[in-house]
């Protein structure tokens, strides 16, 4: 058995393939891999980063409607700050500068014209809390 799982890849609901499509190809930085309208999917990528934009049409028979957040976990604070900076000069859409949150996440939130939602994020609490703590992550057991 695997023990890892490949990086999920989300769903966002959105009216317009080509709409949706344009608006993270240009104030995102994302490439359309494939997909179109008669479709109703597409699927884009940045790096490792792969996405499904969904219309109407295609979602319907699955009840998922929008809109959705999706956290994006990057490397470090200094990345965050990176790519909100690059993200805000292409006039995406900006909900939060990027803060050190007292839960130990340095983040900020971005939204797409369907109301989506990104928390783009470096947890940087996580491993000053393991190395205190002398233990690593916890795996929590299996019921099944």
């Amino acid at each position: 058995m695997r023990s890892e799982l490949p990086g999920a890849v989300p769903e966002i609901p959105v009216q317009s393939i080509a709409a949706a499509a344009a608006y993270y190809h240009n104030s995102l930085g994302f490439t359309l891999d494939w997909g179109d309208e008669e479709l109703g999917l597409a699927g884009i990528s940045r790096g490792n980063c792969r996405i499904f934009l969904a219309n109407p049409e295609f979602r319907k028979d699955y009840g998922n409607v929008g809109p959705t957040l999706t956290w994006l976990n990057l490397d470090s604070n200094d990345e965050v700050d990176e790519l909100y900076r690059a993200w805000s000069s292409s006039n995406a859409k900006m909900i939060s500068a990027p803060q050190s949150k007292p839960w130990g996440l340095h983040e900020f939130t971005a939204g797409d014209p369907d109301g989506n939602l990104f928390r783009v994020f470096h947890d940087f609490a996580t491993p000053e809390r393991e190395r205190l703590s002398g233990s690593e992550r916890t795996v929590l057991p299996n019921d099944g």
